[in-house]
C-alpha cells in the first residue's frame, strides 16, 4: 500500500471523505468542512493542517484513506508531537491495513506522542486502536469553548 502526502488534486476524495465519516458518526449536521477551507488550511500561505492519503496495491491511484493532522508540542515532555484530527478509510477498503499505515506513518513522523479522540461508542475504532497498543487516557477530561 501506499501512503503519501496529500495534494491539492485530492481535496474532492477528502473533502468528500470528511462528510462520509461525519454521516457515520451521525454528525453530519455538525460538518462544516469543505474544500475552500481545507486548501486554505493544508495549502495556503500559512498551512496549519497536514494530510496523508492511503491508496491499496492493487489501486495505487484510488484514494482509500486518510489522516489529517498537525504538529503539536507537550511542554512536559520536552518534545514534538502530533495531533491525529481524523482518520478514515472507505469501506470497501477496510481490513487491508491502510489504517495501520498511516497511523504507522503518523508513528515514524514524530518522536514524541501521538494523540487523538475516539467518540464514545464507536467500539470498532476502539479495539482498532487497542489492538495497536494505544490506550485511552486516563485521568483528563476534554474540555470544549467554542464561540456560540
Amino acid at each position: 500500500m501506499a501512503i503519501r502526502e496529500a495534494a491539492p488534486a485530492d481535496l474532492g476524495e477528502i473533502t468528500a471523505m470528511v462528510l462520509e465519516h461525519a454521516a457515520h458518526e451521525q454528525s453530519l449536521h455538525l460538518c462544516r468542512f469543505n474544500e475552500t477551507d481545507a486548501h486554505d488550511a493544508l495549502f495556503g500561505p500559512e498551512p496549519v493542517l497536514r494530510a496523508l492519503v492511503a491508496a491499496p496495491d492493487d489501486a495505487p491511484e484510488e484514494v482509500a484513506g486518510f489522516a489529517l493532522w498537525y504538529p503539536t508540542f507537550s511542554s512536559w515532555a520536552s518534545t514534538r508531537g502530533i495531533w491525529l484530527e481524523d482518520l478514515y478509510v472507505k469501506p470497501p477498503f477496510r481490513r487491508l491495513g491502510l489504517g495501520r499505515a498511516l497511523l504507522e506513518a503518523l508513528r515514524a513522523a514524530t518522536s514524541g506522542r501521538v494523540e487523538w479522540d475516539v467518540l464514545d461508542g464507536n467500539e470498532g475504532a476502539h479495539q482498532f486502536y487497542l489492538s495497536l497498543g494505544a490506550a485511552p487516557v486516563s485521568g483528563w477530561t476534554k474540555y470544549r469553548w467554542t464561540l456560540s
